[in-house]
C-alpha cells in the first residue's frame, strides 16, 4: 500500500515537500531564512511548499502527501522510534530526502539516518571564505556554479567520508581550520532504496538563503530529490 501511494505523489500535477526544522539541540538563527527561500523556490518553480516543527507530522498517512522532506538545520534526536519507522519506509518506498547543513547534526543514534544523510557533523572552524571545488557539473544543484565557487559559510569537517555520489568538495588551503585533509566533500547525493537523498554542508548563514546562486543550488538539490530532474 505504502509503495502505491508514492507512486501517486509521483504523478501529482503539483508536487509538494515539507520543511522539518525541529531542533532539539543548537538551533540556527537562519531557519527563518531557510523557509522563506524555499517557500519562493516553491512559488517560481511550481511545487508546494509546507513548514513544520512537529515531528508527529512524520507520519505514514502524512507523509505520503510529499515527494520530499527537507531536514533543514535540524539537530539532536528528533523522531521517537514510531515516526523513524515511517520515516525509512516513506524514503525506501520512494520519498525523497533533503538535508541542508546540521542536517548532519541529526538522530547520530540511529544508524539509518546517518547512512541517508552520508555523514555526521564532526567539528567546524569559524565562519570564513572558502572555494568549493565542483566535481559534477551535470547535476541539477551544481550544473550552474563555476569551477571554483568561493563563498562565505561555516564549513563542517565530517566524522567519515560519505559513501555517496560527491558533488563538490572544499578545497582545504583555501581556508583555516580543517580537520579532514586533502579529501573534504562538502555536496552528495544518493539512492536508498527506492528514494533520493541530497545533502549539502552550506547553509548556515542567513545571508546564504539571500544568495541566488545558493538558491539555485538549493532549488537543483530539492528538485533532483523529488525526482523532477534528473
Amino acid at each position: 500500500m505504502l509503495a502505491a501511494a508514492f507512486i501517486a505523489i509521483a504523478f501529482a500535477p503539483k508536487p509538494a515537500i515539507l520543511v522539518f526544522s525541529k531542533t532539539a539541540g543548537y538551533r540556527h538563527e537562519s531557519i527563518p531564512d531557510g523557509i522563506a527561500a524555499i517557500q519562493k523556490l516553491g512559488k517560481q518553480n511550481n511545487f508546494a511548499v509546507e513548514a513544520t516543527e512537529d515531528s508527529s507530522q512524520i507520519n505514514q498517512s502524512n507523509l505520503k502527501n510529499y515527494r520530499a522532506v527537507v531536514f533543514l538545520s535540524t539537530t539532536g534526536d528528533i523522531l521517537d522510534l514510531t515516526q523513524q519507522t515511517d520515516f525509512r519506509s516513506y524514503v525506501e518506498s520512494g520519498g525523497g530526502f533533503v538535508g541542508i547543513h546540521a542536517a548532519a547534526d541529526t538522530e547520530y543514534d540511529w544508524p539509518w539516518y546517518g547512512r541517508l544523510v552520508g555523514a555526521w557533523f564532526k567539528s567546524h572552524p569559524a565562519i570564513q571564505p572558502a572555494a568549493v571545488k565542483i566535481l559534477d557539473a551535470g547535476h541539477p544543484s551544481t550544473a550552474h556554479l563555476p569551477k571554483t565557487w568561493t563563498r562565505t559559510d561555516e564549513w563542517y569537517d565530517y566524522r567519515a567520508l560519505p559513501e555517496t555520489q560527491i558533488l563538490a568538495k572544499l578545497d582545504p588551503a583555501s581556508y583555516q581550520g580543517h580537520t579532514m585533509g586533502d579529501d573534504h566533500p562538502i555536496v552528495w547525493c544518493h539512492m536508498v532504496g527506492k528514494g533520493r537523498s541530497w545533502y549539502t554542508g552550506m547553509g548556515h548563514t542567513k545571508e546564504s538563503y539571500a544568495d541566488p546562486m545558493f538558491q539555485k543550488h538549493l532549488l537543483g538539490g530539492i528538485l533532483w530529490a523529488t525526482g523532477i530532474k534528473e
